[in-house]
């Protein structure tokens, strides 16, 4: 696999699991808050709801970095994982925030880009 694929991969990767520490953890903060645009109110009456979207950003993050270990051999996993980041950051930019789909589903679509032209 290419450097630029591999390097793509691995920065998706690390972003889910920055938006897991975000969900999981910082919901309910001044960093949490700011981040997603929240009010106190909303962000303590919805802190459990996050920490499940947050669990399954990290799943995400996990099949990523499974792919990356698995090397070449790995491809399928990356893709499937790759193209659920970019259904669900589609998903996020129509019902949620235009910023979702810049955050993951761009994201998601090059690395796709870059792991076919690899190949």
């Amino acid at each position: 696999m290419s450097l630029v694929a591999t390097t793509i991969v691995a920065l998706l990767a690390l972003i889910h699991v920055y938006i897991l520490v975000l969900e999981m953890f910082l919901w309910d903060t001044p960093k949490g808050r700011k981040a997603f645009g929240l009010t106190p109110e909303f962000s303590a009456a919805s802190k459990v709801l996050a920490a499940n979207q947050g669990l399954y950003n990290g799943f995400l993050a996990a099949g990523l970095f499974w792919g990356l270990w698995l090397g070449d051999e790995g491809f399928g996993v990356k893709v499937f994982f790759l193209a659920c980041i970019l259904v669900a950051g589609l998903y996020g930019a129509a019902t949620s925030s235009r910023k979702i789909l810049f955050v993951q589903a761009v994201p998601a679509a090059l690395g796709l880009l870059a792991l076919w032209f690899s190949r």
